[in-house]
């Protein structure tokens, strides 16, 4: 799943770049939507964020691609390699990448099976 993100003055930092913390938030909503959609019968919480490294800065104006991609799934977990660049996702080294872990979880935050 790919979904974009325009990065306006309310997401930066004092000195003009974007918040680390606003690109998290991102990733792990677009991971999430990513997760929901291939299994709509799931009740997912986020449980893990592999290594945050930002490797370049951002600014006001730029478009950020963010790219979710299922790389594993276990009984009550699924994993997604996200990646995020400025502009196509094809353009690239992604400024961020990073994997995201969701587990499956009852109303009563118990983990339980991933249906198909």
């Amino acid at each position: 799943m790919e979904t974009h993100h325009l990065v306006l003055p309310e997401d930066l930092n004092q000195y003009g770049f974007l918040f680390g913390g606003r690109l998290l938030r991102w990733v792990d909503e677009a991971s999430w939507i990513a997760a929901s959609l291939d299994y709509p019968a799931c009740r997912f919480v986020t449980l893990a964020m592999d290594k945050v490294e930002f490797r370049h800065s951002v600014r006001e104006g730029t478009i950020l691609s963010i790219r979710s991609e299922q790389c594993s799934k276990g009984f009550s977990s699924v994993t997604y390699e996200v990646s995020v660049r400025r502009g196509k996702v094809a353009d690239g080294e992604p400024i961020f990448s990073t994997r995201v872990t969701f587990v499956n979880v009852d109303q009563a935050g118990g983990k339980v099976e991933i249906g198909e």
